[in-house]
């Protein structure tokens, strides 16, 4: 009789793992311009579907997957993550497809399309929320909520950026190393993302956490530059205060990279946007605190 009990509990467990499995698929969506390649969690039901779109610009959606949080939201929705041009498995981009901020809103609304979502939640995080902001301007007609998670403002030219004076002594070792690898060689590049990420959390233990699991993040600095370059031209301030969908503005406390006045400053340009700070982060609040992170996140896409 134990050992039946015994058995019972066992496929109890067994069953219960399988129910929580979370769908998982990748995939690539065909356009003219470049197979774009994405990452699935979940599937389409009543929930609003997410799209969740990774900063850089450069990288890949590869440094919002060192834990599981979209894994998690996914069980709740339909939650799609995809590499920009030019990056992780999106690398087959035509010949002379330009590198700009329209064709960055033009794959967005691709892979929107592709997925045959009439109205999504975006969450931009990083960079990534400056591309949303302007697909949001672009195409409003789809876009149900919008999230911008430690998202540069509006406009370049306005932000608050704080790592050089917070920490003079990373900038000083990243400068040294440029200049020993050569300042516009890739290893330069790569060692100086890697510095980056070094002053980006709350939490020393955390960070040494991260940088432990992040692996390659698929940096490409060529699409960075050149992204880059376009996203600093484009001012996005008079279109915001057009946005008549809900905004949840989100940033660490102690984001020194995009310092959180560009968070209360976006909140308050935005009709009716709601701001939350994360008290034990800095720019990856996802990462720091993902528990809390999921449930802002799920509270606000719940509203009705």
């Amino acid at each position: 009789m134990l050992r039946l009990m015994v058995a019972g509990v066992l496929l109890a467990g067994a069953l219960s793992a399988v129910a929580q499995t979370v769908a998982h698929e990748t995939g690539s969506i065909h356009t003219a311009q470049v197979e774009i390649g994405y990452e699935t969690f979940g599937v389409r039901g009543d929930a609003l579907p997410v799209i969740a779109v990774n900063g850089g610009p450069g990288l890949s959606h590869a440094y919002m997957m060192v834990n599981d949080l979209w894994e998690q939201v996914g069980r709740d929705r339909l939650t799609i993550l995809y590499d920009q041009r030019g990056t992780g498995a999106s690398k087959r981009v035509a010949m002379g497809a330009p590198q700009t901020m329209d064709a960055q809103v033009a794959d967005l609304e691709a892979v929107r399309a592709h997925f045959g979502i009439g109205k999504v939640a975006l969450v931009g995080d990083s960079y990534g929320g400056f591309l949303v902001m302007a697909y949001a301007a672009a195409h409003p007609e789809h876009v149900a909520k919008l999230v911008l998670s430690d998202s540069p403002p509006p406009s370049f030219k306005a932000m608050v950026h704080l790592l050089p004076q917070t920490f003079p002594d990373i900038e000083e070792e990243d400068e040294a190393e440029a200049k020993k690898l050569g300042a516009d060689s890739d290893a330069a590049a790569q060692a100086g993302l890697r510095n980056h990420f070094r002053m980006i959390f709350y939490s020393p233990e955390k960070c040494d956490e991260y940088m432990a699991k992040m692996g390659d993040l698929g940096y490409e600095p060529a699409v960075g530059r050149a992204v880059g370059q376009s996203a600093e031209v484009l001012d996005l301030t008079e279109a915001v205060k057009g946005f008549h969908f809900p905004v949840l503005v989100i940033t660490g406390r102690y984001d020194m990279n995009v310092a959180p006045v560009n968070a209360w400053k976006m909140a308050h340009a935005i009709a009716g946007a709601k701001i939350v700070f994360f008290e034990k982060s800095g720019h990856l609040p996802a990462y720091e605190e993902p528990e809390k992170y999921r449930s802002v996140l799920g509270e606000f896409l719940n509203e009705r």
